[in-house]
């Protein structure tokens, strides 16, 4: 099998050929967004929107008043955001590899140097050549009280990423433990004495001790690739580029918690992302980037005052006029939350990230220098989360029917119309996801349709300013039950229950068949199913924890009977006067 170093040499650089040759603007990873199957599907997709919209834009067709403007209100959110992600979607096909990139990747290492200092089978020695100028970087590894063996496999495959670096270990847990992991493996290590700023107070304190021109950050359970440096350094080549950001992708897809918070963003990863780029809109995601440390410097630093350091980062950069890249290639990979408490505490910090720049840093507004289309994109960031809120709006439209007999439509339209052109939005919605993700996830449905009161609570603090505590998606602790951080689902449920059974009820005395009775009990379904996925979480945690324990006494019996037995083995050297030092 020919190794990188046997690649390096024969592969033929392509940039030295001169001849004039059509290069393909489309980028390798994006097949799929360059499918004209996908783009049918975005099409129509899109005016089934538009039907719907004019459906409920008809004075014809509205109900009553309250019905009528919790689903408009609602559905323009909805439908605003899909509209606007198919018009990015769209424009993914773009590549951001140009000559230059390609130029400067086929000329990032010395090959007579290599043989020189005899490194051809270490890759991690390759001293990174820019423009033709060596040049430095750090691997930043941001650290909060993760287990030992998780940091352990990160560091160790950051050590051995190709191209020269030097690896550091940002402690923000204290842990003499992963001080002692750092030394053992030959990383450097960074400890400072207070948290401020979060994850990114940690990293511009490194900045103050590290010098690289670039540096590259991972959260710790995030483990590189050996080609992260090849494959994203040769676009500092252009010198407005800020960052370079790669996809998060995951490796525990185990349960249905892991599941549904993986795919909901692989969506975003693979064709939303890449269309920001056409746009200069791509932002960094926190992990899994590579910056220009001049670039930092000249605003400040990694943004401190919100726990979304990396959107805002990101805006920042913008504003001043850099640039950045997104590339779809997985170069990292990660774990996705896998319980409740984990899935609750992550999309809270992002969200309410983003409800801070919405009501804080108007995206729209003239004072912004941005261009109109990172106007948008910015704006779409920052009021993405109203869509997880949205859910509940429409979840209260069926009690307000079956309880007071208010309908948000036309009575005198047929539940046929009606399901007509909803489902002109709806059903090509689930067609689209169908296509993009392979098959269709409930995981996704599930979880986007019961995380509303973690939205609602995240635009609360960001409207009071109340301060986000910082919690690291994969930390292990001890157990601590899912329903403590779903006490509003649980509630939501029990309500949606006894509506349902009231509905039926009506329905068996009047004879006739409502669509308020399938919409509620839909809902409660759907809640029903998160309220099950807690319930299974709970008991795995509950014997984990109890096996965690009896392995624990096991451990403690046996220390203190080791203690017993060296104890009884003095006094029998006591007794004889045998030193205790002695042979034996």
């Amino acid at each position: 099998m020919a190794t990188t170093f046997d690649r390096l040499i024969l592969e033929p650089r392509r940039t030295d050929d001169t001849r004039d040759r059509p290069r393909s603007t489309r980028s390798p990873e994006n097949e799929a967004t360059q499918s004209p199957s996908l783009v049918l599907l975005v099409l129509l997709a899109a005016a089934g929107i538009v039907i719907y919209a004019v459906f409920l834009l008809n004075p014809g067709n509205r109900g009553d008043f309250l019905p009528y403007v919790l689903v408009m209100l609602a559905e323009t959110i909805l439908i605003t955001h899909a509209l606007l992600a198919m018009w990015t979607v769209l424009s993914a096909a773009w590549n951001p590899r140009g000559f230059t990139f390609h130029h400067s990747q086929e000329r990032l290492y010395d090959l007579a140097e290599i043989i020189r200092d005899g490194a051809e089978d270490e890759p991690w020695r390759w001293q990174i050549y820019l423009e033709d100028r060596p040049v430095t970087v750090d691997v930043f590894i941001t650290t909060y009280g993760e287990d030992l063996e998780t940091i352990r496999r990160t560091v160790s495959a950051a050590l051995h990423i190709q191209g020269r670096h030097n690896t550091w270990v940002l402690d923000d847990g204290r842990s003499d433990d992963v001080r002692d992991l750092a030394a053992e493996l030959g990383a450097r290590y960074v400890r400072r004495l207070s948290s401020g700023g979060a994850k990114a107070g940690n990293i511009n304190h490194a900045m103050s001790l590290a010098k690289g021109e670039y540096f590259a950050v991972f959260d710790a359970d995030f483990v590189p690739l050996p080609a992260f440096l090849h494959e994203t350094l040769p676009f500092f080549a252009t010198a407005d580029v800020a960052f370079v950001q790669t996809p998060q992708t995951y490796g525990n897809y185990d349960n249905v918690i892991s599941r549904g918070a993986g795919y909901m963003q692989a969506v975003f990863y693979r064709y939303v992302q890449p269309g920001r780029n056409r746009f200069n809109a791509a932002f960094c995601v926190g992990t899994n980037v590579i910056y220009r440390r001049a670039a930092v410097d000249a605003i400040g630093g990694i943004y401190t005052d919100s726990k979304s350091e990396d959107v805002w980062t990101s805006l920042m950069l913008h504003e001043r006029g850099w640039r950045t890249v997104y590339i779809p290639t997985t170069l990292a990979v990660g774990d996705t939350p896998e319980t409740v408490e984990a899935y609750t505490k992550q999309q809270l910090r992002w969200a309410t990230g983003g409800f801070e720049i919405m009501l804080t840093h108007n995206p729209l507004s003239r004072k912004r220098n941005l261009t109109m289309d990172q106007r948008i994109q910015y704006f779409v960031t920052a009021t993405h989360y109203l869509t997880g809120i949205a859910p509940l709006l429409l979840l209260l439209v069926p009690p307000l029917e079956i309880y007071f007999d208010l309908s948000p439509m036309n009575l005198t339209m047929t539940p046929a119309t009606w399901a007509m052109y909803y489902a002109g939005f709806y059903v090509m919605q689930i067609l689209l996801a169908f296509y993009t993700l392979g098959s269709f996830r409930w995981e996704v449905l599930l979880l986007a349709s019961v995380s509303f009161p973690i939205y609602v609570r995240a635009l609360v603090n960001a409207v009071l300013r109340r301060e986000q505590a910082w919690h690291v998606t994969g930390r292990k602790g001890a157990y601590r039950s899912p329903f403590a951080f779903m006490q509003p689902q649980v509630l939501v449920f029990q309500f949606l229950l006894i509506t349902t059974a009231v509905a039926a009820w009506k329905t068996y005395s009047s004879g006739v068949f409502t669509l308020a009775l399938a919409w509620n009990a839909t809902n409660t379904l759907i809640l029903g199913g998160f309220i099950v996925t807690a319930w299974r979480e709970g008991r795995r945690g509950r014997a984990e924890a109890r096996a965690r324990e009896r392995a624990l006494a096991t451990h403690d019996q046996a220390a203190a009977d080791l203690a017993d037995d060296a104890a009884l083995l003095e006094l029998e050297q006591a007794g004889t006067g045998t030193p205790s030092s002695a042979p034996r």
